[in-house]
C-alpha cells in the first residue's frame, strides 16, 4: 500500500512555522534585555533552535513510513565525511545498519541583508551537494544506495525581498529569467534548479512575514516546491529503502 502524507499536514507545517518565528523573537528580546547591539539580526540567526520545529515534521514524515526513531539523528552526531573537507553538519541524518538513507538542510532568512546573504546561502547549498556526491562517488558512505538528499528554505516575506532587484551586466547577459526578479524570485529559482540539475532529491520553498509568520501563516510562491511535494518525495524514498 502507498504510503501517504498526514492529513494535517498544513497544520504541521505552520507550528514548525510559529516556533521559528517566536524562537527568532525571543532571541532577540533576550539581546535588548542584555544591552547588546545586534547588527542585521545577527544574533537571531545564529542563536540555533529556529529550525527546530522543520526538523521536527520532517522527522515525523520519516517515522510515519515505519521507519525506528532511533534510526534519526536530529541532534549532535550530524557529521557525514566529505570529499573536499573532513566532514559536514547536515540538519538531520537518516542512518540505518551503515547506510546512510536520508540528509537534510534547513534554513531560514530575514532582512535587512539579502544580498549578501543570498550569495552566502546558494554557494553553501551547491557546495554542500558537491561535497556529499563527491564523497559517495568515492565510496565514503560504503555499500549505502543513492540516499535522498533535500534542502528547504524560508524566507522573510517583506518590501526588501518583493521588490526587483537589478543586476550588473558590464560584460555578459545574465539569463533572462534574473533580470528584475526579486530576492523572493531569485530564491524560488535557485531552489528549482537545485533539483533540476539532480544536487538535491528534493527542495521545498515558503516564505513567512513577521506580522502574521508567529501565528504559523505561510505561503508556497511555487506548488513545485511545496513542503507537501517535499514530503511525498521523502517518504516514498524512505519508504521504498524500508520495504
Amino acid at each position: 500500500m502507498a504510503l501517504k502524507i498526514p492529513e494535517n499536514i498544513e497544520e504541521m507545517i505552520g507550528a514548525a512555522v510559529s516556533h521559528c518565528w517566536n524562537t527568532r523573537l525571543s532571541q532577540q528580546e533576550k539581546q535588548k534585555k542584555s544591552g547588546k547591539v545586534d547588527y542585521g539580526l545577527r544574533g537571531a540567526v545564529t542563536g540555533g533552535a529556529q529550525m527546530d520545529g522543520f526538523i521536527e515534521l520532517f522527522a515525523r514524515l520519516i517515522i510515519s513510513t515505519g521507519l525506528d526513531a532511533h534510526f534519526i539523528q536530529r541532534k549532535g552526531a550530524l557529521d557525514l565525511p566529505g570529499y573536499f573537507r573532513p566532514t559536514k553538519e547536515w540538519d538531520l541524518l537518516v542512518v540505518k545498519d551503515g547506510k546512510l538513507i536520508a540528509a537534510i538542510e534547513a534554513k531560514s532568512q530575514v532582512g535587512p541583508s539579502f544580498g549578501n546573504n543570498f550569495n552566502n546561502r546558494t554557494e553553501e547549498a551547491m557546495g554542500s551537494a558537491l561535497d556529499l556526491w563527491t564523497a559517495y562517488r568515492e565510496g565514503a558512505f560504503h555499500t549505502s544506495p543513492q540516499p535522498f538528499l533535500g534542502y528547504f528554505f524560508m524566507l522573510e516575506d517583506c518590501q526588501a525581498s518583493t521588490r526587483p532587484v537589478r543586476v550588473r551586466e558590464p560584460h555578459f547577459h545574465v539569463f533572462p529569467e534574473f533580470k528584475g526578479a526579486s530576492y523572493m524570485k531569485r530564491y524560488e529559482i535557485f531552489c528549482r534548479k537545485l533539483v533540476l540539475e539532480r544536487h538535491y532529491t528534493a527542495s521545498a520553498f515558503i516564505t513567512s512575514n513577521r506580522t502574521d509568520g508567529p501565528e504559523g501563516i505561510f505561503s508556497t510562491p511555487s506548488e513545485e516546491l511545496s513542503v507537501k511535494n517535499f514530503a511525498h518525495a521523502i517518504i516514498a524514498h524512505v519508504g521504498g529503502f524500508i520495504s
